[in-house]
């Protein structure tokens, strides 16, 4: 008998009207069986044409050798996505395989939506993914999504700039956030700022980052959680608020843009520096105005190492597919080292398998980018807030307005801290 379901997060405001809205637009339907062939449904999120080409590729290649077993790609985006998902899980209209990220499918694997994949992976992809990335997608003991490519948060920086003001490019395997605030405060002049951060939706990154100062905000699991927001928690929102205030180093408008609003700036020379997630790296590859000198710095370590958060892109599968077998046949296939090494690598992310990081590694050659891109792939961690079913709600209704208005100088310390816990007490109930 399954279990009841009642997702959390169905109090969101609006939830009828987005309901409505989903089925007034036909919303992916679960996959069927015309005659003998079998129709997976497969909603992928990818947004980068690259990579939709390289998914593509990978979609056409199983089509062509299982006949009887047909995927179909539905394309969609990262925006909306969670309360499309609400829509459809209740609806149920919801496709066979979904592409998410971990931190995003507790919720729904809480409330049963998620097939248990746990017999049905291959024994050598699973053997050849580490315990802790598993362990950021098995719920209640049963996992509930294949994780694919992981993103890490990097610094780039302009290398003529940085000439300019005397400073050394960082060598070493790893880079202190004192180093990255000495940089930005040499290179930031009357002309421009020395570092471009784009924190208009601040959450994902400061948690992330928090790792690497033993900031974990959360301990427990499920809805047995309970929240610590102390000096190790706060240590990376203060030293960018200090940059931003004190030091006057980073440009402020930015702290209210997306990371992709402030390319602009760092390829006009607005900017000396810019952190970014490791995606874009292949976006300043291809977008980067011709005779831009730019590098990736190496990864970011606070007190506690080079440490940041494996939320992995997750793909799951829908309980209420009639085919759930066939769509983790199909997942197996798809998350092939060569396969996953295709999206990784279109991608500029950090693929979860062995096999696949070996192939990215051959596919990128000497390129100085991509070694920090692997590089900062190894102080990878599953964090305590994927095991934390209300973490999206939290995330989206309190953190996030509460570190935009820290950000914004709105508020100071102590009330940052109050409004992170007190709203999770709300949100826990």
């Amino acid at each position: 008998m399954r279990r009841i379901r009642g997702i959390g997060a169905v109090a969101f405001v609006g939830i009828a009207a987005i309901a409505l809205a989903g089925c007034q637009q036909g919303s992916a339907n679960s996959g069927g069986t015309d005659g003998d062939v079998v129709t997976l449904q497969f909603q992928s999120l990818s947004d980068q044409p690259a990579t939709q080409a390289a998914i593509s590729e990978i979609v056409d290649a199983w089509n062509a050798e299982h006949d009887d077993v047909q995927v179909k790609i539905i394309q969609a985006g990262w925006d909306g996505t969670y309360d499309k998902l609400i829509t459809q899980f209740s609806g149920g209209t919801a496709p066979d395989i979904i592409h998410f990220e971990a931190s995003s499918i507790v919720s729904f694997a809480a409330d049963g939506y998620l097939a248990d994949l746990t017999d049905l992976i291959d024994p050598d992809l699973k053997s050849d993914i580490s315990d802790g990335i598993w362990e950021s997608v098995t719920h209640d003991g049963q996992i509930v999504a294949y994780p694919s490519t992981l993103q890490s948060y990097m610094a780039f920086a302009n290398a003529d700039l940085l000439a300019e003001a005397g400073v050394e490019v960082p060598t070493g395997d790893t880079m202190t956030w004192e180093q990255l605030q000495q940089i930005a405060k040499a290179t930031t002049t009357a002309d421009h700022y020395g570092l471009g951060w784009g924190l208009g939706s601040p959450t994902a990154t400061i948690m992330s980052l928090s790792l690497g100062f033993d900031g974990g905000y959360f301990d427990g699991e499920g809805d047995d959680v309970t929240v610590e927001v102390g000096d190790d928690e706060l240590a990376v929102p203060e030293r960018i608020h200090e940059m931003a205030y004190t030091d006057r180093s980073i440009d402020p408008t930015s702290l209210t843009q997306s990371g992709s609003d402030v390319l602009p700036s760092f390829y006009g020379g607005k900017v000396a520096l810019t952190v970014q997630g490791s995606f874009q790296a292949a976006n300043i590859a291809a977008d980067a105005p011709e005779g831009l000198n730019w590098v990736a710095l190496p990864p970011l370590e606070g007190s506690a190492g080079a440490v940041q958060a494996a939320n992995p892109q997750t793909y799951s599968v829908n309980i209420d597919s009639e085919h759930v077998d066939e769509s983790a046949e199909f997942l197996n296939f798809f998350m092939d080292g060569e396969n996953l090494a295709k999206i990784a690598y279109a991608d500029a992310l950090i693929p979860s398998s062995g096999a696949a990081r070996t192939q990215v590694a051959e596919l990128a050659g000497d390129d100085a980018a991509w070694q920090q891109v692997l590089a900062s792939g190894e102080g990878l961690e599953g964090p305590p807030f994927l095991k934390v079913s209300k973490y999206t709600e939290w995330k989206d209704t309190i953190a996030t307005p509460a570190f935009q208005q820290y950000l914004a100088d709105q508020i100071d310390r102590d009330e940052l801290a109050a409004q992170l816990t007190d709203g999770w007490a709300d949100v826990a109930g």
